[in-house]
């Protein structure tokens, strides 16, 4: 066959393979769109979602003469006249609130990680010991009642082992929470201290975080204290980076101490994310036509130099063979660890192409040459889909030294010669 002829073959063959893979990466993207939108819900349900823990409110409240004076009425509404016919005045009694601060605050929270799979997807949730204490001085001149606030992460969530105490006695029994929040109000005079601590064992999902103010507020002797039995951390946004970390196990503890500041940011974790099979799969398929396009042109180099004749035919089985790995990996990850899916479908792939190609130009090209090229351009570029951050990084480097090694190869044939022929 005439090389421009065989060229103009070969890029019909990789334009049919490419329509294939976007068709088989939009698929995909369906698939684990359609599981996400079905399953998320299911986890939430079962397991919790992800939880934010404000800190708890303090109000102080205490009751006063109104400084303005109404007219007193009798039972049928109309204003009480004295002997001089003048309306008799009064001053009503008015409730004034003013929200505190705490004195001091100490959380202790510790994050065990229970990673799941269900389907195409992985969810990260988590279990959470949270233990906080607060403690407040009422350093008013009057005396009233002090109220504290304290809202669950969420409303629907379950709270195992959950205790309220003021000054060492439980409460819990008497509080009952309203709209998620439950209320205890003390009455309290100038300079009496409390201590209140809150303790709980609860669910979430994918992250847990501590608000410690509404808006932008000032800390007082802050400190939280959290420990996971993971290694890989991250932290939410709009949160603090902590103060301290220290492996401890096979996890960390970290700090967040403070004397005094002013933020409006919190303090939280990102649990470690498993690869998403759905989604990897996709990504794979819509990026295959590149490696096809390398592996393609270094075989008709190869064949050009060494006289081995590549037909466009054995082109098109050598490209199914390539579109098969992504085939079998998108429809095996959901039901095999992911790495062992992958592991299983560039067997069966190299396995095509070395076994095919032994019959067409012989074994020694077709393990070396077309062998080694497989590995290089479908599973170390598939590989490079696992490392979040390097995928483009690493196509561009192996797509530079493709190119130079094709240069260098080619850098002597006459191609007016070689098309003439």
């Amino acid at each position: 066959m005439h090389l421009v002829l065989r060229m103009a073959a070969m890029a019909f063959i990789f334009l049919l393979a490419a329509i294939s893979w976007v068709a088989l990466g939009g698929v995909m993207s369906s698939r684990t769109g359609e599981q996400s939108s079905e399953l998320v819900g299911r986890v939430h349900d079962l397991w919790g979602v992800q939880q934010v823990q404000q800190a708890p409110e303090l109000v102080f409240s205490w009751v006063q003469l109104s400084e303005q004076e109404s007219p007193l009425l009798d039972g049928h509404g109309r204003a009480v006249l004295d002997t001089e016919g003048r309306p008799v005045m009064k001053r009503d009694m008015v409730r004034q609130e003013l929200a505190q601060r705490p004195d001091s605050t100490t959380i202790e929270a510790g994050l065990e990680l229970d990673q799941r799979r269900k389907g195409l997807m992985w969810f990260s949730l988590y279990d959470v010991d949270f233990d906080g204490r607060w403690t407040y001085t009422h350093r008013e001149s009057r005396s009233g009642t002090i109220s504290f606030l304290f809202r669950l992460p969420v409303d629907s969530g379950s709270y195992d082992g959950f205790a309220l105490l003021v000054d060492g006695e439980d409460l819990s029994e008497t509080v009952v929470p309203s709209n998620g929040v439950l209320r205890v109000e003390l009455p309290v005079d100038p300079g009496q201290e409390l201590a209140f601590r809150v303790r709980y064992r609860s669910r979430g999902v994918d992250e847990w975080s501590y608000r410690p103010t509404q808006g932008a507020g000032q800390l007082d002797d802050f400190s939280l204290t959290l420990r996971t039995d993971f290694r890989e951390i991250d932290f939410p946004s709009y949160t603090m980076s902590p103060s301290t970390r220290q492996q401890e196990g096979e996890g960390w503890v970290l700090s967040w101490a403070f004397d005094r500041l002013v933020t409006g940011d919190g303090m939280g974790m990102v649990m470690p994310q498993k690869v998403q099979p759905g989604p990897l799969a996709a990504e794979m398929a819509f990026s295959a036509p590149i490696s096809l396009l390398f592996f393609m042109a270094w075989i008709f180099v190869l064949g050009l130099l060494k006289g081995v004749e590549v037909h466009p035919i054995n082109h098109f089985f050598l490209a199914a063979a390539f579109f098969s790995f992504h085939l079998l990996f998108g429809y095996t990850a959901d039901r095999l660890p992911v790495e062992q899916a992958f592991a299983l479908a560039s067997v069966v792939s190299v396995l095509l192409v070395v076994s095919y190609l032994r019959l067409v130009v012989g074994p020694r090209f077709a393990l070396v040459e077309a062998g080694l090229a497989q590995l290089l351009y479908l599973v170390g570029f598939s590989l490079a889909h696992f490392w979040e951050g390097f995928t483009g990084l690493t196509v561009t480097v192996l797509g530079i030294l493709t190119l130079f090694a094709l240069m260098q190869l080619t850098g002597r044939i006459r191609w007016a010669e070689v098309l003439k022929a």
